[in-house]
């Protein structure tokens, strides 16, 4: 019974969308000092300090978050899939394609009338 409990707890979320969710959450220290640590490899200067990025990303989280539910599910799959796909998940990445897209529909909505 607790191995068939421990193997549904693990497939779980595989089967869940996030996107019909909240806001994905995400290790934005992570992000930051992978962001940091690729600036080292590639021999530049980091555009900013973790500690900036961690304040950025969690500007930005609180951005999403007023922009989530607002948003169509379509959107924010797409948003994550190709972040996901991209490697470079963020939420300042997650932030800009949701308002992108948001501006292609809204235009495409005024070039149609509708």
């Amino acid at each position: 019974m607790k191995r068939a409990l421990g193997f549904l707890a693990v497939l779980f979320p595989l089967f869940t969308l996030p996107a019909f969710g909240g806001v994905p959450e995400l290790n934005v220290n992570a992000v930051c000092k992978a962001r940091s640590a690729d600036a080292k490899v590639l021999h530049s200067a980091p555009e900013q300090s973790v500690a900036d990025c961690v304040r950025d990303e969690e500007a930005s989280k609180q951005q999403l978050s007023n922009l989530w539910v607002s948003t169509s599910v379509a959107i924010r799959k797409r948003c994550q899939s190709d972040a996901r796909s991209l490697g470079t998940r963020s939420y300042l990445d997650l932030l800009s394609c949701i308002q992108l897209a948001e501006d292609v529909k809204s235009d495409s909505k005024k070039a149609t009338g509708r």
